[in-house]
């Protein structure tokens, strides 16, 4: 089941196709020389909750196993996948050429843009103002000044820069109707510049802490937050990914992982 892929750095690689969600979807992704999806798509996924039609934009997609989760979860939302890498909206749009993502795809479109495109660059490109209900995102991570992949699809999905979370989260205002909801996973350090780059255009900040274990640091941020809303940042309660001993995931984290329980806003 796996096709060869040349990498512009590594050279061929070999492409996986995974299940997730225990086979409610399935995802074509590189098995070297790329970002691979795991948990933190699927967390990210849990934070979008629903009832009826929505709009959902899955900003920096992937090969789009975050907005999969969502359409998975979700029977009536409309997922479209944004994706700057050529060679990864290729990948999203084979998994949704997959047979076993047929009931799935008639839902969701890829489109490749560069999600932090301006005004008019920016419609033309697909990212249309006050269209979205939700918008999800998984920004690259990685500190520019941290030591880098020498492969260029990782460096790309991993390495942030100065402002990206000013450029991505302006672009989520903008194409998100009033009183829609954002969706971010990120790293710890990374809420201080989250917070400034919501601004006046976002509210009712609620983030959570996923800790490993009892007693350890915290390693991911969720955030959620109201387009338009005044309403005050709230610090919810941290989730555990572990009990103390051992590597299986708590149960509640296990229900998120897997597409059986949303996490919804206070």
């Amino acid at each position: 089941m796996a096709d060869p892929v040349t990498d512009p750095v590594s050279g061929p690689t070999t492409d996986t196709i995974d299940a997730f969600h225990r086979g409610r979807f399935h995802l074509v992704q590189p098995k070297s020389g790329g970002h691979r999806a795991g948990m933190d798509a699927m967390m990210l996924a849990a934070l979008v909750v629903a009832e009826g039609p929505v709009r959902v934009a899955d900003l920096g997609a992937g090969a789009g196993a975050a907005g999969l989760a969502v359409a998975a979860r979700i029977e009536e939302a409309e997922v479209t996948l944004f994706e700057r890498s050529e060679l990864m909206a290729d990948y999203a749009r084979r998994t949704l050429a997959l047979p076993d993502n047929a009931a799935l795809a008639p839902r969701m479109q890829v489109v490749e843009a560069d999600v932090t495109l301006r005004g008019k660059p920016r419609v033309e490109a697909g990212l249309l103002d006050d269209h979205f209900h939700h918008v999800i995102m998984n920004p690259p991570f990685n500190d520019g000044r941290d030591r880098r992949t020498p492969n260029v699809l990782k460096a790309e999905a991993h390495a942030m820069t100065e402002d990206l979370f000013e450029a991505w989260i302006r672009t989520a205002g903008a194409i998100m109707i009033p009183g829609g909801q954002l969706s971010l996973i990120a790293r710890p350090e990374s809420v201080a510049e989250i917070i400034a780059a919501c601004g006046r255009r976002f509210g009712g900040l609620e983030l959570t802490a996923i800790h490993p274990r009892p007693g350890e640091d915290a390693i991911r941020l969720l955030v959620t937050a109201i387009k338009g809303s005044r309403a005050r940042l709230k610090w919810r309660a941290p989730l555990l990914m572990h009990d103390r001993d051992g590597h299986a995931f708590a149960p509640f984290v296990d229900d998120l992982n897997n597409g059986r329980a949303a996490y919804p806003r206070r």
